[in-house]
């Protein structure tokens, strides 16, 4: 399993149901899938497969129908609790009114009683991100890929082990997408976060070549209702760069990721 690691996350027979009108419908149906400390794994699939359900009940926004997940070792709800789980979605949700400093800095004015549990000032998560020019900006002023590194700026604030990203870069247009994924790449890679350690993310796309590039171990989902049809190893060597998008590797990992998927 990956890096060799305990496992940061460990989902097992997780299954979701949900009752609508009378109906009930699956939306995953015994998952299980392991994510070793540091690991960032891909989750892609065909639209509807559950692959939000499945994140979102990693991070304990939804209870699991059967099943279960720990994440290193405790539920999601203690874990999210003592801040060990950050969430990053395809809307940046920034506060219209306050600035880039002002939005980076509201969790730790919600949660004043865990100030002394963050290691990342909002200014050096700025620095970061590389705004800290932009730091006094508003959010209509900033383009839309900055506007998705102060969401992930805020988001790191107290500096979680474990990142749920879900499809956070699907509202960009596809120069600025491609961009961010370098981004993200050279931030995981950062000495800043964790202390020293990269992050666990868990990673849902609908992009191929999002999930080859990103990743070191991409989960494909089946239909409605999900379950893990594989999970391919991604043995590409980092740091990752444009040049890697352009090998036979790459291609190749793309094209076995295509047929499973065209398989479903």
């Amino acid at each position: 399993m990956g890096n060799g690691l305990p496992p940061q996350v460990e989902a097992r027979g997780l299954t979701k149901t949900f009752r609508n009108n009378g109906r009930t419908l699956t939306a995953l149906a015994d998952v299980s899938l392991s994510v070793a400390a540091g690991e960032f794994v891909a989750v892609i699939g065909p639209s509807g497969c559950g692959k939000t359900t499945l994140l979102r009940t990693i991070g304990g926004l939804l209870a699991p129908s059967s099943g279960s997940v720990r994440i290193a070792g405790e539920t999601p709800t203690a874990a999210s609790r003592a801040k060990q789980v950050g969430y990053v979605f395809q809307d940046a949700s920034l506060l219209p009114w306050r600035t880039v400093l002002e939005n980076v800095r509201l969790p730790l004015e919600v949660n004043r009683r865990n100030h002394a549990s963050t290691h990342l000032r909002p200014e050096r998560l700025l620095d970061l991100m590389r705004l800290e020019e932009f730091r006094d900006y508003y959010p209509r002023q900033l383009s839309g890929g900055m506007q998705q590194r102060v969401a992930l700026a805020r988001t790191l604030v107290f500096d979680p082990s474990l990142l749920l990203m879900d499809e956070p870069f699907g509202a960009l247009d596809e120069i600025t997408r491609e961009a961010m994924r370098y981004e993200l790449l050279r931030i995981w890679q950062s000495p800043l976060t964790n202390g020293g350690r990269r992050k666990t993310v868990v990673f849902v796309t609908h992009s191929i070549a999002e999930a080859v590039l990103l990743a070191d171990r991409v989960a494909v989902l089946t239909a409605a209702p999900g379950r893990v049809k594989a999970a391919v190893e991604i043995d590409l060597p980092r740091p990752r760069t444009e040049t890697t998008e352009s090998s036979d590797e790459f291609r190749r990992y793309a094209a076995e990721l295509r047929s499973l998927l065209r398989d479903n």
